[in-house]
């Protein structure tokens, strides 16, 4: 690619709202430093940032608002196929034609509409694998608290069979028919140049569900450990932080956190706080529960923290959140699932343990606080060096720009 380089840059959101929206944004302000120009299409939200672009995104769909049996109906085809968004991108190509197009997360909002669009208009496209959804049509391979694998090699009537999303007959049921419409039509096989997986874990497995090999390319996720300063001092007490929901494995880390009888802050909010406020009790653990923090209160909490803990109990892709406590000077303490033992070298940066083991993550909770400070200070800082060497934001973009080149 020579002269002046356009990439589009595609995800539902375009505001910091979740892990994927970080890559994505950053993916975009290091594009931008590089002398790209770079074209946003996203919904449109009150939250996104200001872009001149915007009069191109998609309409908002807000999921649970009023609306009849017609609103529903409509709102639920552009779920699954949305002509909107297939007629705005086709008019934002002819006013700035891309060098290459990057999705991230579409589903639900944009929807994978817009892919065969830009195959027709001969636009190189790559999305990257945040989740299983392409693989998985509940995303997660999580089907009631459980791995589940029963989708694979197209049975994918067992995500209404098992009613997988939100335990909903009628909600999985549209999640069922949203796959067979795209599965029929190639939305992602018959369109998608190359897939980015950033787990080596997430490449293998979407290999082993039928993805081509060659199509799939392990770029890992990326931070600027410039932007982060480690502590000085210890807070003496655990941190988790993330959305609180069931996959993540928090239960197990209270009933841990309770034997181990050590103290944990759980930083972030979400569906599964009350139950867990109630088991903290039950349990009588030692949770402070900090809520949705911002960026310097979070970076503060996490410094100054024994180590951040990952205790997942699904299959974890690149958590951004472990490499943010690598920068930060922390070891982590991570559930030995999906991605998470590539970013934890146990022993050196963290501990790694079985998942869904409260037993066994209390041992390694009450051995990381053992240690001296100083040791646990070595372990963090293993990490920082090591995502400053292989994490770095000039590795992220080298590797990302070499793929577009491969296939432009």
């Amino acid at each position: 690619m020579t002269g002046t380089r356009r990439l589009l840059a595609i995800n539902n959101y375009f505001y910091r709202r979740g892990g994927a929206e970080s890559v994505f944004l950053d993916h975009i302000d290091l594009f931008t430093a590089a002398g790209w120009d770079v074209v946003p299409f996203a919904m449109q939200h009150s939250a996104n940032l200001p872009s001149p672009w915007s009069g191109h995104f998609v309409s908002e769909i807000e999921y649970g608002g009023a609306g009849g049996p017609l609103t529903k109906a409509r709102q639920a085809a552009k779920i699954i196929f949305s002509l909107e968004a297939r007629r705005k991108i086709r008019a934002l190509i002819g006013q700035a034609r891309p060098n290459v197009a990057h999705a991230h997360n579409v589903y639900h909002h944009i929807s994978p509409s817009i892919f065969s669009a830009l195959k027709a208009e001969g636009v190189p496209l790559v999305m990257t694998a945040h989740d299983l959804k392409i693989a998985c049509p509940a995303y997660t391979m999580l089907s009631h608290g459980s791995v589940c694998e029963r989708c694979r090699d197209g049975h994918i009537h067992n995500v209404l069979l098992h009613r997988c999303v939100k335990d909903s007959a009628l909600v999985s049921g549209l999640v069922l028919m949203e796959t067979l419409v795209h599965r029929s039509l190639g939305l992602y096989r018959g369109t998608l140049d190359r897939l980015i997986a950033p787990s080596r874990f997430y490449r293998d497995k979407l290999i082993a569900w039928g993805w081509d090999a060659d199509r799939i390319a392990h770029i890992p996720n990326c931070i600027d450990t410039s932007g982060f300063a480690p502590a000085t001092e210890e807070g003496g007490y655990f941190v988790y932080a993330g959305r609180l929901a069931p996959e993540k494995g928090l239960a197990t880390l209270l009933r841990a956190t309770a034997l181990a009888r050590q103290k944990l802050v759980l930083a972030g909010s979400g569906p599964e706080e009350p139950r867990l406020r109630r088991l903290a009790v039950d349990f009588g653990a030692d949770v402070s529960f900090a809520g949705h923090l911002g960026k310097p209160e979070l970076q503060r909490l996490i410094a100054e923290a024994l180590a951040l803990v990952l205790p997942s109990e699904w299959y974890e892709n690149a958590p951004i959140s472990l490499l943010e406590a690598y920068a930060l000077g922390r070891p982590v303490i991570g559930a030995r699932i999906g991605g998470i033992p590539e970013l934890v070298a146990d022993g050196e940066t963290g501990r790694l343990v079985e998942p869904g083991h409260a037993s066994a993550l209390a041992e390694a909770l009450v051995a990381l606080a053992a240690l001296p400070p100083t040791a646990r200070a070595a372990m963090g800082a293993a990490g920082r060096d090591w995502v400053r060497r292989e994490f770095s934001p000039e590795r992220y973009r080298e590797r990302t720009l070499n793929l577009y080149e491969a296939i432009c």
